[in-house]
C-alpha cells in the first residue's frame, strides 16, 4: 500500500476513571488476550502498510513494553518497520504534545523524509477490522483531500461522545461537530483518516503557526468548506474505548458468538504480542458459563458471563458474575464479585464482596485491592 500509518495513542480520558491511572487507553486489555492498539496495528499490517509510527505520551510504559517487538504484527523487516515516538525535549521545543496536530508537527521530519504519497491516521483505542486499501481507493476515486471513515450508530446510542458528521448525496462531509451537547445526526467519525502526505505537512505547519494544535478541531472542522472532505461509510463492528462503560460493553460484546467469530476466526486475523503461558486449568468443582477464560488461569469457583484475562486465580466457593478480571489477579476463597472490573495485579482477600447497586454513582464498579497474596 502506498501509504505510511500513524496511530495516535498519546491521549488520556478521565472517563476511564482509575483504569487510566497506570496505563494508556490504547494499552487497555481487550477480550482476554489483546490490547486495544492491536486492532489498528493489525489492520495496517493486513493492509500491507509497511511503515507505521505510534505517537505515545500519557502513561506510556505499559504500551511501550507491548510494542517492544514489531515481529508480532509483521513489521520486523528491512524496508519500513514499527516506530514509537514520544515527546522529546530539544533546544527548540520544551513542550509535551499539545494535541494531535502538534504531535505530527513535533515529528514533521519523519513525514518529510518519507516517500509514500499518502498517510493513514487512526486512533489507538478502537476495536474494529478494516482494509485501508478500500478506503484509499475510495479516496482516489472521489479526488478527496481528506477521507474520514464514518459509521451510523443504531437508534438510541449516544452519539454526543463522538464527532458528528453531516453527509450529502455525493458522500461529501458538509458539517462536522465535535462532541456536541445535542446530536443532530447518527453519523459519526471513527477517528480514521486518509490524506495526501504533502497536504498533511502543509496543513499541520499552518495550524501550529497559528497556535492551533488539534487535528479535528483546527484542521477538519476549520477546512470543511475549503477542502474536499469525504466520508467512507462502514457497517461492520466498530467500538471506541473512551469510558468505563464503553470499555466494559466492548469486552462483553466478545461473549456474543457472532463477535467472537468475526474477530477470532474470520480472515484477516488480529495479531498481538504472545506470552508463553500454559492453558487454563479447571479444578474439580469449577463452573464456567458463557465466559472467556484466558491462558494461565486457574478456576476453582464459579464464573458466569465474565471475561478472565491472563493468569487469574479464582478461589474455592468464589462467584464471578458479569465482570472483567484483568491480568495477574488473585481472588481468594468465598468472594462474590458482580458488575465490576477487577484491576490487574491485584489480590482480593477471602470473603470479600463487590457489586454495583442501583444507588451507586457508577453502574460498573472498579475493584482495586492490593493485599499481599502470600500472607493470605
Amino acid at each position: 500500500m502506498r501509504a505510511i500509518g500513524i496511530i495516535l495513542a498519546g491521549g488520556n480520558s478521565k472517563r476511564m476513571r482509575e483504569l487510566s491511572n497506570k496505563r494508556a487507553i490504547s494499552a487497555m486489555p481487550i477480550a482476554g488476550a489483546y490490547r486495544s492498539i492491536d486492532f489498528a496495528l493489525s489492520n495496517m499490517s493486513n493492509s500491507n502498510i509497511k511503515k507505521v509510527v505510534v505517537f505515545t505520551q500519557y502513561n506510556s510504559r505499559s504500551l511501550n513494553e507491548h510494542l517492544s517487538s514489531s515481529k508480532w504484527w509483521d513489521f520486523g523487516r528491512k524496508q519500513g518497520g514499527l516506530y514509537t515516538f514520544t515527546p522529546t525535549i530539544t533546544s527548540d521545543n520544551t513542550d509535551w504534545f499539545r494535541g494531535t496536530a502538534d504531535a505530527l508537527y513535533q515529528n514533521i521530519n519523519f513525514l518529510t523524509e518519507c516517500h509514500e504519497p499518502y498517510v493513514v491516521m487512526a486512533a489507538g483505542n478502537c476495536v474494529y477490522k478494516l482494509d485501508y486499501n478500500k478506503v484509499l481507493e475510495y479516496h482516489i476515486e472521489k479526488r478527496a483531500d481528506i477521507t474520514v471513515v464514518c459509521k451510523r450508530l443504531n437508534e438510541g446510542e449516544d452519539a454526543t461522545r463522538f464527532g458528528i458528521v453531516s453527509i450529502n448525496e455525493e458522500g461529501r462531509i458538509t458539517d462536522f461537530d465535535e462532541k456536541p451537547m445535542v446530536a443532530q445526526s447518527n453519523d459519526i467519525s471513527c477517528g480514521i483518516y486518509i490524506i495526501r502526505r504533502r497536504l498533511l505537512i502543509d496543513l499541520v505547519e499552518k495550524c501550529v503557526s497559528e497556535d492551533r494544535y488539534d487535528f479535528v478541531k483546527d484542521i477538519l472542522i476549520r477546512y470543511k468548506n475549503l477542502k474536499r472532505i469525504f466520508a467512507y461509510k462502514i457497517n461492520t463492528y466498530w467500538s471506541n474505548i473512551a469510558s468505563v462503560d464503553s470499555y466494559f460493553k466492548t469486552n462483553m460484546d466478545f461473549l456474543k458468538k457472532e463477535v467472537r467469530d468475526y474477530f477470532f476466526w474470520e480472515y484477516p486475523e488480529v495479531h498481538s504480542k504472545m506470552d508463553d503461558i500454559p492453558p487454563a486449568k479447571y479444578n474439580p468443582g469449577a463452573v464456567v458459563r458463557n465466559s472467556l477464560i484466558s491462558s494461565g488461569c486457574i478456576i476453582n469457583g464459579t464464573v458466569e458471563n465474565s471475561i478472565l484475562f491472563k493468569r487469574v486465580y479464582i478461589g474455592n466457593d468464589t462467584v464471578i458474575k458479569n465482570s472483567l478480571v484483568l491480568n495477574d489477579t488473585f481472588i481468594g476463597n468465598g468472594v462474590f464479585i458482580e458488575n465490576s472490573i477487577v484491576e490487574s495485579r491485584g489480590t482480593v482477600k477471602h470473603g470479600k464482596r463487590f457489586e454495583s447497586k442501583e444507588e451507586d454513582t457508577y453502574k460498573i464498579r472498579i475493584v482495586i485491592e492490593k493485599y499481599n497474596r502470600y500472607l493470605m
